[in-house]
């Protein structure tokens, strides 16, 4: 007979599974991993009695030697498949989960699925349906590994080689105390010489060779400016320069090495071996004997792990107990000013007795347009006055413009390479700007009222071929010839020296605030370590940091991008100190709006490099893309779960205005604002390589702890389609916990493009398992929001059921002693990260045992409202919604399912209301 199927199963297939101990124990005699598989068959067949069964090595003392561990059908419900909103999906659904008992040490095995429809039928294996490759599972010992760890200076070669083999003698090795607790931690250095006439100091050394290890991940230097993420399995092997790698044992510990670069003039990186060994290479550009600096956590969780070696790396770069006060202490520990009301600030002033907490947008909040893409190099004054026309006519309302290469006074003609180009003055090329930035200023203000800021691009350098040697720039600078060694910009340019850069950039930040320009853009930071003479590099890295810094921070506070820095010695320097105010960082290589196979590759590389920019002192910034490509969806929902800005390159009249509209939201002042999550996203699957037919998990969260929503963005990376199963305690923020009154939390998930809602799912649950299925190039976002229970008035003991879990509640309401209301805020329906528009809101019951909420928005939409018991209510008789104290009209209020949507805006515009000084919307819904 013919038989079509479609399997996926958790743990998933083709991906390797760490489980952790404290969340599969069922008891404090066994540990039990829960296998669930669900399989989709044509509704053009029959309904048949399928059989599944897990074909594993999990138990058996060999890995040739594999069983099989039969599964029971459970009820298809169970796992809701969120990713379509069709009513009449075209498969038949069958889910079946059993569960097993885990090795009591720690190990690693794998498995498969086979299935078919009856006993006398021949078994059909999932990597025969699909070129799927067997799932891995790697579990840790049933006690935790560090728990009673402790760890004496005598004896830290002795416990670090439990996780590195033949560890060198020639690298000095010193147990530190980890701040991240459930960690261990070591300094690594050895001894590096000093630089010699015009060549700086290179040393090689083995560290050893990591034990055990399962997968790897690496971040590498692509080229000198940006990272990108490498994995493999088994034996390290690398091709390019690391700065972090991460090792996972077959006994489910991480090793988490960090090259620290930065500190006395030295560069540290890591390369392999033959033998899989972990190589230093490091780079001294001092004219002193130095020493390299390697940090190495091991925990039992890969997050744990890398807190632990960055939190130790901020100590080296800037150590506690130094009393030396730099220009940057200085301008950043500055004793503020309170300014007279209203205010542009954190805080604004109301007419009341005390003053009241209010969100405001920051630079980056606002919708943007940058040049590059959108209007090429060849960038004139009518060429950008013309496209914020075209956005205006088309209601697209930006909060920030950059214009990006090309603008500046250069030598040499148009046709000539970039590179070979120098910069001559600070005033614009009066070719394509013959009115000057003032004058455009003005007109850009005129043409589109609603542009906040502009800003301008530059190189740190001037441009990417320095400073012209003809030019006003340096007539008035000292200057020195530097030698550089990009293949593209060879040779040598003319830079501004680093005894005037300080002058240098305060007066060109002045010239642009004076013209109306309020911030930058700074790009080609990576030249720095382009320098070829150790002297250049000695004296030109950290002024030219420094320079920059205090200039943007002086001129534009925090609005600035650093770009094209993400190179070590910026990193370590500039990056990961505490000392200053965050500004925006590009956190990947360019988007390439024309190159169809970097689309995937784009995100799934920001998702990678954000494991360790989010724990930077900036905010990652996943650049521009264009709204009319056909990723524009995928590319916008990636920037709104990075948590960083939203910038378009559009070329005039090629909008996408549903993209923008899911991106974005209006402010009470008219404003397009992004939605932005609390916390930077990054990939939830550390070791998953590119190529392995998984979908990119990227993960954040928004709001307050415990209150707040966990966020899911996944991508299908892959050239076929692709699906998988999610376990609600994936989803950030969401812990094995209860709630505070010791009641068990309950969550719903909602998927963005469906519209669809789980039933309540605990985290511990078995059965908290949600279901995506992806085409070629397409997305989800999904939500995890808590859930509050109350009894409502009318019901016997009228209360918020807090002092019982909801299981208890739920049963005395099958015996009728009470009617339970379990509700969440969604945020906004139509917009990916609509939870993030929440500023505060909170729930209870007022005297008269109606329910109240009482929300803050930063802007306006479909506001939602989960009620497990709405199809039980009436709008007209049941509800009251307000805006700013007044009722809003009627047909602003419907449902949507168990959501109840609020029109905010429409409601807002049809009442005329003025929002003052405020910059929130305040929503108030009773419920009788």
């Amino acid at each position: 007979m013919s038989l079509f199927a479609r399997v996926s199963s958790y743990p998933p297939l083709e991906q390797v599974t760490v489980v952790r101990r404290q969340r599969a124990c069922k008891s404090d005699d066994d540990d039990k991993l829960r296998f669930t598989v669900v399989l989709e068959s044509s509704s053009t067949f029959p309904q048949q009695e399928w059989e599944v069964q897990i074909w594993h090595n999990l138990t058996t003392s060999s890995s040739t030697e594999w069983t099989a561990l039969p599964l029971k059908p459970r009820d298809a419900a169970l796992v809701p498949l969120l990713s379509t909103s069709d009513p009449e999906y075209k498969y038949w659904r069958h889910v079946f989960a059993e569960e097993i008992t885990l090795p009591r040490s720690a190990g690693s095995a794998q498995f498969t699925v086979r299935y078919r429809t009856g006993s006398d039928e021949k078994w059909q294996w999932a990597n025969q349906q699909r070129a799927v490759k067997d799932g891995e599972l790697v579990f840790g010992p049933r006690q935790p590994h560090f728990e009673e760890a402790v760890l004496s200076s005598s004896s830290s070669r002795q416990d670090l080689a439990k996780y590195i083999d033949e560890l060198s003698y020639d690298v000095e090795i010193e147990s530190r105390k980890s701040e991240a607790p459930g960690s261990l931690l070591w300094e690594l250095s050895g001894a590096v010489d000093g630089a010699k006439e015009d060549e700086s100091s290179i040393k090689k050394i083995s560290l050893g060779v990591p034990s055990s290890v399962h997968r790897y991940f690496a971040l590498v230097r692509l080229w000198t400016p940006w990272l990108a993420p490498r994995h493999g399995k088994k034996k390290f092997k690398l091709s390019e320069d690391a700065i972090l790698c991460s090792f996972l044992r077959t006994d489910g510990v991480h090793v988490v090495l960090l090259a620290v670069s930065g500190t006395d003039d030295v560069l540290t990186l890591f390369q392999s071996g033959e033998r899989g060994d972990i190589v230093v290479h490091a780079k001294n550009d001092g004219t002193e004997g130095s020493r390299f600096q390697v940090l190495v956590s091991v925990a039992e969780d890969f997050e744990v792990a890398l807190g632990a070696v960055i939190y130790e790396a901020r100590k080296l770069v800037r150590p506690y107990d130094t009393e030396e006060e730099t220009p940057l202490q200085i301008q950043v520990e500055e004793e503020p000013t309170i300014p007279d009301s209203p205010t542009s600030d954190d805080v604004v002033i109301v007419e009341k007795e005390d003053p009241r907490a209010q969100w405001m947008t920051e630079w980056f909040d606002g919708l943007t347009y940058c040049t590059w893409n959108a209007l090429g190099q060849q960038l004139t004054e009518e060429k950008i006055l013309n496209a914020l026309e075209v956005l205006n006519s088309h209601g697209i309302k930006i909060v920030n413009l950059i214009i990006d290469d090309n603008w500046q006074s250069l030598d040499r003609d148009v046709d000539d390479s970039q590179f070979k180009r120098g910069w001559m003055r600070f005033e614009a090329n009066a070719d394509a700007f013959p009115r000057g930035l003032k004058q455009l200023v003005q007109s850009i203000r005129q043409v589109q009222p609603s542009i906040e800021h502009v800003a301008v691009w530059h190189a740190l350098m001037g441009y990417w071929g320095g400073i012209s040697p003809d030019g006003e720039l340096a007539t008035n600078y000292k200057t020195k010839q530097v030698r550089v060694k990009d293949p593209v910009a060879g040779g040598e340019i003319l830079a501004i020296d680093p005894d005037d850069v300080s002058r240098f950039y305060d007066d060109f930040y002045s010239y642009l605030s004076s013209v109306g320009i309020d911030s930058v853009k700074t790009d080609a930071q990576f030249f720095l370590d382009l320098l070829e003479d150790p002297e250049d590099r000695r004296r030109f890295t950290k002024a030219y940091q420094d320079a920059w810094t205090v200039a943007t921070l002086t001129h534009f506070s925090t609005r600035s991008i650093s770009c094209m820095s993400l190179f070590p010695q910026a990193i370590f320097h500039s990056q990961l100190p505490m000392n200053r105010p965050s500004i925006l960082l590009r956190n990947s290589d360019d988007f390439f709006p024309n190159i169809p196979a970097s689309h995937p590759w784009h995100v799934f590389c920001n998702a990678h490099n954000a494991l360790l920019t989010r724990h930077l002192n900036v905010v990652p910034d996943w650049d521009m893309f264009q709204t009319s490509h056909a990723y524009a969806a995928f590319h916008a929902a990636a920037r709104c779960v990075s948590g960083g800005p939203i910038y378009i390159t559009d070329e005039p009249g090629n909008h996408d205005l549903d993209v923008i509209h899911q991106m974005t939201a209006q402010t009470v002042h008219g404003k397009a604002v992004t939605l932005r999550p609390s916390i930077a996203g990054r990939t939830l699957d550390v070791y998953h390589g590119y190529n392995e037919g998984n979908l990119l998990r990227i993960g954040t969260y928004t709001g307050w702890a415990r209150t707040g929503s966990g966020i899911m963005g996944l991508f299908n990376i892959n050239s076929a389609e692709t699906g998988c199963m999610i376990p609600l305690i994936d989803f950030p923020g969401i812990h094995e916990r209860t709630t505070s009154t010791d009641q068990r939390q309950s969550y719903i998930v909602r998927a963005h493009t469906s519209g669809r809602i789980t039933h309540r799912m605990q985290p511990l649950a078995p059965d908290s398992l949600i279901a995506v299925s992806l085409g070629t190039g397409a997305w989800e976002i999904l939500t995890a929001y808590p859930t509050r229970s109350f009894t409502l008035k009318g019901s016997r003991g009228c209360g918020d059921g807090s002092n019982t879990t909801e299981t208890e509640t739920e049963t005395e309401t099958s015996k009728g002693s009470s009617t339970l209301t379990h509700v969440a805020i969604l945020g906004l329906l139509d917009k990916m990260t609509g939870a993030a528009a929440l500023v505060s809101s909170d729930i209870f019951l007022v005297e008269n045992g109606r329910l109240r909420f009482d929300i803050s928005l930063k802007a306006m939409g479909r506001l939602g409202i989960y009620f497990s018991d709405l199809q039980d209510r009436s709008i007209a008789k049941q509800f009251m919604v307000m805006i700013s104290g007044q009722p809003v009209p009627r047909k602003t209020v419907s449902k949507d399912g168990q959501v109840l949507a609020v029109d905010v805006l429409g409601a807002w515009n049809a009442l005329g209301l003025d929002p003052g000084w405020s910059n929130e919307v305040f929503v108030q819904v009773f419920v009788g």
